[in-house]
């Protein structure tokens, strides 16, 4: 009998059993994985050191960017491939390697189908033109996760921003220990969300680091931004945010 490999099987659906549905792995993922076990005794899969997220219509907006396509650049990590060659949170990656990055849940595979130590050209969409960016993978397995720093402010008292009608105060020092971030971050914590808040989807204790693209390093820093925006014409406020789980996010919102 002679056959060839198109899967492998890696589960069943059912509570106690096969039910005729089942789940398996793609013979040319797998392998990839079998020739590095094979030659190194593990695998190696690239990284790029960035945190992404789907760019919305609100983003996309904001950007200027045509449609809302490629991965959001949420967040980069200290000392990561994409950190050395110069990848910015706020960047939207639209190509990797030659191939074109339509929406973010591309970009993972690609990256990590990509050999380590490779130099690939990533195009990216920030300041409203497309420029080129050199970056040499590092490998996923051996790669660190954001470490623990600290930053010195002061905390003063809670300030309500009328127009997101959300109660927010500075971020201090306490706050980057106890959640681990970044040393240089700086923004405001929300300690209220109005139920008829346009950002009410966000949770007290997520902290607000950037309003189109400016860092936020006291609460009149936010005030001023929000004041512009209504004055635009457009009236579409791109904030940066960390949530509850200490992950960087971009949120679009139009304002009244």
């Amino acid at each position: 009998m002679v056959g060839d490999v198109i899967g492998i099987n890696t589960a069943i659906l059912g509570p106690s059993g096969n039910i005729g549905i089942g789940f398996s792995i793609p013979s040319n993922n797998a392998k990839r994985v079998i020739n590095q076990l094979i030659e190194f005794g593990e695998t190696k899969r690239g990284w790029l050191g960035v945190r992404i997220q789907y760019v919305t219509n609100e983003i996309a907006d904001v950007e200027k960017l045509d449609d809302p396509r490629g991965a959001l650049v949420a967040s980069v990590a200290d000392g990561s491939p994409s950190d050395d060659a110069g990848i910015k949170p706020g960047d939207i990656i639209l190509e990797f390697d030659g191939k074109i990055i339509n929406e973010m849940n591309e970009l993972p595979k690609i990256v990590a189908a990509t050999d380590v130590g490779k130099k690939v050209k990533v195009k990216v969409w920030r300041n409203q033109r497309e420029i080129i960016k050199d970056i040499t993978l590092g490998r996923l397995e051996t790669s660190t996760d954001f470490k623990a720093q600290g930053q010195v402010t002061q905390k003063p008292k809670e300030n309500v921003i009328e127009e997101l009608k959300i109660t927010v105060r500075l971020l201090d020092k306490k706050d980057i220990t106890e959640r681990n971030l970044p040393k240089e971050t700086s923004g405001v914590v929300i300690t209220n969300i109005q139920k008829d808040s346009p950002i009410n989807f966000l949770e007290v204790n997520d902290v607000i680091v950037e309003a189109q693209k400016k860092k936020i390093n006291t609460i009149g820093d936010l005030k001023n931004v929000i004041d512009k925006t209504l004055r635009s014409s457009e009236k579409t406020l791109l904030i940066a945010i960390y949530n509850n789980q200490n992950q960087r996010r971009y949120i679009g919102v139009k304002l009244n």
